[in-house]
C-alpha cells in the first residue's frame, strides 16, 4: 500500500515539472507527456503489487519502459511543436537558438511590430565599426539583428545596449548570442514588465507570508522524518509530542544547508541585481512509520534576465561550494556520533546500516571520523546528524548536475557555451540511464534528469567568455561531483581498510 501512497505523492510534482518543460513548446496536451514519464513507474507500482516485492522485477519489465518511455516522450514533444511557415528565409534556417529570457517573456504576447521609423531607430544603434548590421527578422518572440562582428564581444555589447536603451528606454531585452555555426547576433524580446513600477516588482518578488509558511511546513516534514529515523513509533510519537524534540537533530542541519545553498544563490543574484524570489523550502509528506526524507530541497525562481555568463556561473558555483563547506563538518560531526554495525549484502542502500562505499567522498570522511573502527564488510548506523549530511551531499550532488538549469547545467553553460551545454547534458542523461541500469534505487532521478530541457536559458550577454579563474572553478565544481558520485575504487578501499 505505500507504493501505491508514494505514487500518488509523486505524481503530482512530475506533473507540475512536465508543465514547465513542455508549456508553449509543443500542442502536445501536458497530460498526454506526464502519462507516458509516470508509465514506467505504474508498471513497476503494479509488478510489485500483484508479485510482492520480494519478487525482484524481470529485466525485460523494467528495461522496456526505462528506455521506450523517455523515447516516446521526446517523439510527443516534438511532434506538437509548431511548423514553420514556408516563407521562412535562408537565415531563419540556421536554427538559431534563443530562449526566452525569463518565464514571464514566454507568456507574454507576441511583440508588436516596430514601423519603419522605429526600425531605422535600431538600425541607427548598430554603428558598423561595432557590429555591421545587415539584416532584421521579425519572429512571434524576438526581433534577430544579424551581421558581422567589428570588435571585441563585451564592448560590442555594451555600446549597442545603452544604444538600444536609450531609443526605446525598457521596452526590450537585449540579448547576444551565437547561433549553432558561431556566428553572434542579437535579438530584442519584448520585456514584458516594462511598465510595471519598482515597488509592484517588490511586491511580486517577495512573498515573506508564503515564504515563511513553506519553511515550517517543511520544518515539520523534517522534523516527523529525523524522528522516524530515530525509529519512534507512530504511536508513541501521537502520544507524547515531546518526542518531536529528537527529531530536530535531522530537520535543522538539512534545513540549514538547503538555506545556505538557496539564500547563496538569492545574495549573489541580488550583487548583480539580478531580481529573484525568496527562497521557497517544498516539503514532501510523511509516511509514518517509513523513511522519507520530508523535503524536496528549496527553489529560487528568477524574475529578470542574468546581465552576463559570469553572473550565471557565479550565482551557481557559490550556492554549491558554500552548502558544501557547511555539509564537510555536519557530516564530520554526525559520522563521529554514529556506530559501525555489521554490513550485509542486502543493506546496501538500508539507511540504519549506509555503506559509505557508495561515494567516494563520504568513504574519505567516514574514515576521517571513524578511524580504524570502519573495517572491510562494515557499514555505519547513521545519526541523525550524520543522515542531514548525507541528504545534504546528496541534493548537492543533483544541482551539480550538468543539465540545463540546474547549477551544474548553469557552470558548464558559462564555462564552455550554451551549444556544448546541450551535448554535455545529453551525455549526463545517457550516463544516468546506464547508472540506474546497475542500480535500480535511482531509476526515478534518472527519470526527472531526463524532464530537465537541456537548453538553459542565456544571459543577455551570452557571447563573453569567462576568465581563467572562473574557468578553472568550473572544472573543479564538475571534478566535485564525479568524486560525490562515483563509489569508492576497489584499490582505494584496499589501502584505506575499509
Amino acid at each position: 500500500m505505500k507504493l501505491w501512497l508514494i505514487l500518488i505523492i509523486i505524481s503530482p510534482i512530475a506533473y507540475l515539472i512536465v508543465q514547465q518543460s513542455v508549456k508553449n513548446k509543443t500542442t502536445t496536451p501536458v497530460w498526454l507527456c506526464w502519462l507516458v514519464i509516470m508509465l514506467p513507474s505504474c508498471i513497476w507500482t503494479i509488478w510489485t503489487y500483484i508479485f510482492g516485492q520480494d519478487q525482484p522485477l524481470p529485466l525485460p519489465v523494467f528495461l522496456f519502459p526505462l528506455i521506450v518511455c523517455p523515447l516516446l516522450y521526446g517523439w510527443l514533444v516534438q511532434r506538437g511543436k509548431p511548423k514553420k511557415s514556408n516563407l521562412t528565409s535562408t537565415s531563419e534556417k540556421e536554427q538559431e537558438t534563443v530562449v526566452p529570457v525569463a518565464e514571464s517573456a514566454i507568456e507574454s504576447p507576441p511583440p508588436r511590430p516596430i514601423d519603419r521609423q522605429e526600425e531605422t531607430t535600431l538600425r541607427n544603434c548598430f554603428p558598423w565599426n561595432v557590429y555591421y548590421l545587415q539584416t532584421i527578422d521579425y519572429r512571434p518572440q524576438a526581433i534577430f539583428c544579424r551581421g558581422k562582428l567589428k570588435t571585441i564581444p563585451e564592448d560590442a555589447y555594451n555600446k549597442i545596449k545603452r544604444n538600444v536603451e536609450k531609443a526605446f528606454g525598457d521596452r526590450f531585452f537585449l540579448i547576444f548570442q551565437e547561433s549553432f555555426r558561431g556566428k553572434p547576433f542579437f535579438a530584442l524580446v519584448p520585456n514584458p514588465e516594462a511598465k510595471a513600477t519598482a515597488q509592484e516588482k517588490v511586491k511580486n518578488d517577495r512573498r515573506f507570508g508564503f515564504a515563511l509558511t513553506m519553511f515550517l511546513i517543511t520544518l515539520l516534514t523534517t522534523t516527523v522524518a529525523g524522528v522516524n529515523i530515530i525509529g519512534t513509533s507512530s504511536e508513541e510519537l501521537l502520544s507524547d509530542p515531546q518526542l518531536f524534540v529528537p527529531g530536530l537533530l535531522y530537520s535543522l542541519p538539512l534545513l540549514l544547508i538547503i538555506g545556505v545553498q538557496k539564500f547563496s544563490h538569492y545574495f549573489v543574484a541580488a550583487y548583480y541585481k539580478i531580481r529573484t524570489t525568496l527562497p521557497y523550502f517544498i516539503p514532501f509528506p510523511f509516511l509514518l512509520d517509513s523513511f522519507s526524507l520530508g523535503t524536496l530541497g528549496a527553489i529560487v525562481q528568477r524574475r529578470s534576465p542574468i546581465p552576463h555568463r559570469k553572473a550565471l556561473f557565479d550565482v551557481a558555483v557559490v550556492g554549491s561550494i558554500s552548502s558544501l563547506l557547511l555539509i564537510v563538518p555536519i557530516l564530520y560531526w554526525g559520522l563521529s556520533l554514529s556506530t559501525v554495525v555489521p554490513l550485509e549484502e542486502s543493506s546496501t542502500f538500508d539507511i540504519q546500516a549506509q555503506d559509505p562505499r557508495v561515494s567516494f567522498f563520504l568513504s574519505l570522511v567516514a574514515k576521517l571520523a571513524l578511524g580504524s573502527s570502519l573495517e572491510a564488510g562494515m557499514g555505519i548506523d547513521l545519526h541523525p546528524l550524520a543522515t542531514a549530511g548525507c541528504v545534504g551531499l546528496f541534493i548537492v550532488a543533483i544541482n551539480l548536475m550538468p543539465i540545463g538549469q540546474l547549477d551544474g547545467g548553469h557552470i558548464v553553460h558559462a564555462v564552455f557555451g550554451q551549444k556544448m551545454a546541450i551535448a554535455v547534458g545529453q551525455i549526463t542523461r545517457i550516463l544516468a540511464l546506464l547508472f540506474a541500469l546497475i542500480h535500480p534505487y535511482f531509476w526515478i532521478w534518472t527519470i526527472i534528469l531526463w524532464l530537465i530541457p537541456l537548453i538553459d536559458q542565456p544571459a543577455l550577454n551570452d557571447v563573453t567568455e569567462l576568465d581563467n579563474r572562473r574557468d578553472f572553478c568550473g572544472l573543479l565544481a564538475l571534478a566535485l561531483l564525479i568524486v560525490i558520485v562515483l563509489p569508492l575504487p576497489g584499490a582505494v578501499g584496499t589501502w584505506l581498510n575499509i
